[in-house]
């Protein structure tokens, strides 16, 4: 039996249904005859119980007049359930409250601060830094190619527009590419990886451009997750990991197995720590896959090459498909510290290894100097895999038909950016280092000032955009984290914006070792305001300290 809403609800449609038929057998008016306004009934806002029965039950009249009772397909009881595992802390809870607070601001709302500090992602346009002018000259110029006629652009940059052009279908970047990337684009790649890996050769067909590198790394997972039970893949991720890896592991039902880096030694990666992980694993998976990201993020630091032979040799000893997230592999500030590619020492290291070990290495044009996030532009060379794999990898690119033009284009001219003679290249330089100076004079100063701060420990930010300081947090507020059902580096956090503006990311969100709490804040903001972001942390912390002790 229907309730009284639910009757009354079907009683007006009923009505409504009723006077539109009458409506529609009125006898046809000759021109000279007024045409009426079309039928209505207005009963203002509707009343907050028919909205919620609307909201509740939906119903279908049909033609004999009476309504059927049909719920939604999809809810979230009915809904993928891999989808409600996925988390991904960098745009979680905290930065909801954080646009949040922006609209409270622009509404005239008082707070203890004028505006909302961003510091949780690595975002470096939205933090200020300014292109490089020769990648927007060139795309701008593929984007209108009216603009080939001006003056007002070098000739170096005219060049490559129409060499680009000539690649593109129509010679426009709105026709589709082939689905693993232009070609020429994919040469230039190439040619880029040999250089920076001193001649070791690269293999344009061994090269997929990709949707930014978040794109190319779970297309790589999606081929090697399989089996159930324990022969389900476990794939080994650091911890503190970037959260693109637990989210696409939990949507693709793989099994997570951590492994923990050595935060007392600057967030170094030990192989008896991998191999305590892989033997834990081997109890309730298949582990498969072993993920490395340097440099760090989000903890910044920058591996040795020691280090990455230790990791190659454990990798092919234990049968591991490796895949190296290398898309800061120009942001590195430490004295003494290097960037190596992975692919490089697994060469260098003969072809004992460089014959067998199965590789996929990832960049980006988001992060380095460029910072071109936007443009999702990136790429993946695989190394060492199986031919008939490779051709199922071919095929799962085309399903999406090809990554976005436009990055595809930004990605070739960050591996092929002007040479000494060309007429930007003094701009691109002074453009490239400036950037590059200013992120070191910022790690540096992060590190600095968080240290000074009684119950916070910060590592030196060796590399990438992003310092991971461990923080004490009282007793008091733990226990108030608790009863907010909110891990206590997220009470933290949400406190911090509350009261300062300022937005980072909480450990948890990242993982870490049980017991020790973090935030991870990047080093993008403009010094100045950098400088008055820390030191309004170092305040909040000690008040909040004070508060909870």
């Amino acid at each position: 039996m229907f309730s009284f809403r639910e009757a009354w609800s079907v009683t007006l449609r009923g009505l409504c249904g009723i006077l539109h038929s009458a409506a529609r057998q009125r006898p046809l008016r000759t021109p000279a005859m007024p045409v009426p306004a079309p039928l209505s009934l207005s009963f203002g806002r509707a009343p907050w119980w028919l909205s919620a029965t609307r909201r509740s039950i939906s119903y279908k009249m049909s033609e004999n007049g009476v309504a059927s009772r049909r719920g939604k397909v999809l809810t979230v009881d009915t809904m993928n359930p891999r989808i409600k595992r996925v988390e991904y802390a960098v745009r979680g809870p905290i930065v909801q409250r954080a646009v949040q607070i922006e609209k409270e601001l622009k509404e005239g709302a008082k707070k203890p601060f004028t505006e909302v500090i961003k510091a949780n992602i690595g975002d470096a346009h939205a933090m200020g830094q300014q292109p490089i002018t020769f990648f927007r000259q060139v795309m701008a110029l593929c984007a209108y190619p009216e603009l080939l006629n001006s003056s007002q652009f070098p000739e170096d940059a005219k060049n490559r527009a129409q060499t680009i052009l000539q690649s593109c279908g129509g010679g426009s970047i709105g026709a589709y590419s082939t689905s693993q990337g232009i070609e020429s684009v994919r040469q230039d790649v190439a040619r880029y990886i040999e250089k920076r890996d001193n001649g070791i050769p690269s293999n344009p067909d061994n090269i997929y451009l990709s949707t930014g590198a978040s794109d190319a790394i779970v297309t790589t997972l999606k081929l090697l997750v399989c089996g159930e039970g324990m022969s389900r893949t476990g794939v080994m991720i650091p911890i503190p990991q970037y959260p693109l890896y637990s989210a696409a592991l939990a949507e693709l039902g793989a099994v997570q197995v951590d492994y923990y880096l050595n935060e007392e030694q600057c967030w170094s990666l030990d192989v008896s720590e991998l191999r305590r992980s892989l033997e834990a694993a081997r109890k309730r998976c298949n582990p498969r896959v072993l993920c490395i990201i340097n440099p760090g993020n989000p903890t910044g630091q920058v591996q040795s090459r020691e280090c990455i032979e230790e990791v190659i040799k454990f990798a092919a000893e234990e049968r591991l498909f490796l895949m190296a997230d290398e898309v800061y592999q120009d942001n590195v500030y430490a004295d003494g510290c290097q960037f190596h590619s992975f692919k490089k020492v697994l060469f260098e290291m003969g072809p004992q290894y460089s014959d067998t070990l199965e590789l996929v290495c990832y960049h980006s044009t988001s992060k380095c100097y460029m910072g071109e996030c936007g443009f999702r532009g990136g790429y993946m060379e695989v190394i060492n895999m199986d031919a008939e794999v490779k051709a199922q990898l071919t095929k799962l690119v085309s399903v999406r038909l090809c990554p976005p033009v436009p990055g595809q284009i930004m990605m070739d001219l960050v591996v092929n950016h002007p040479q000494p003679g060309d007429p930007s290249h003094s701009t691109f330089i002074k453009e490239k280092s400036a950037t590059l100076n200013t992120l070191a004079e910022r790690a540096r100063l992060t590190e600095e000032i968080l240290n000074t701060v009684p119950g916070i420990q910060c590592n030196p930010v060796q590399g990438a955009m992003y310092s991971f300081p461990r923080i004490t947090i009282p007793e008091r507020a733990v226990q108030k984290a608790k009863e907010k059902g909110q891990a206590p580096d997220m009470f933290y956090c949400m406190n911090l914006l509350e009261e300062t503006g300022i937005c980072v990311v909480p450990g948890s969100g990242f993982g870490q070792t049980e017991g020790t709490y973090h935030f991870r804040i990047t080093i993008l903001p403009p010094t100045e305001k950098l400088k008055i972001l820390l030191n309004k942390l170092k305040e909040f912390h000690l008040r909040f300290t004070q508060q909870y002790s």
